[in-house]
């Protein structure tokens, strides 16, 4: 179970959104603005943020760019989940820091399964990772290596 953070204006994408992810036993709260984002991703530590570009007072992209401002949520997986058609918008969204993007209208399940593998990916790379020895053991023809 994961907790998401959608930031739309629309309540029908939220609606859709949050039936969605219910489905597959997460956990959607919703602001209909930009402004509250970093707030609320810095209280809630959402395991993902899903972004719409255009909203009234604060745009996606400038809730993305704090985020990736904050010393506490930098790492945070963000979607743009938005209506911007154009390929400079998505070229702009991936340069500010969108892990990924989608245009709506958009497919429930590919939302799902997208959203779900930047949530798995962040979650491996908090992970700590064994240490990886410096050398190794010489093998038998390393060690007759330089020998006469």
């Amino acid at each position: 179970m994961a907790l998401i953070l959608i930031a739309d204006d629309d309540e029908i994408v939220v609606d859709i959104v949050r039936e969605a992810f219910a489905a597959r036993g997460h956990y959607v709260g919703a602001v209909d603005d930009g402004l509250p984002v970093i707030g609320v991703v810095e209280s809630k530590r959402p395991d993902l943020v899903i972004l719409d570009c255009n909203m009234p007072e604060i745009s996606g992209l400038e809730a993305l760019r704090q985020i990736r401002l904050s010393i506490t949520c930098f790492a945070t997986p963000v979607l743009m989940l938005t209506g911007c058609l154009g390929e400079v918008d998505e070229w702009i969204a991936k340069r500010s820091g969108s892990d990924d993007y989608l245009r709506k209208p958009f497919d429930t399940d590919q939302l799902v399964a997208r959203a779900e593998a930047l949530i798995e990916h962040a979650k491996a790379a908090r992970k700590p990772k064994a240490p990886q020895p410096t050398h190794s053991a010489p093998t038998s023809s390393e060690r007759r290596w330089g020998q006469r």
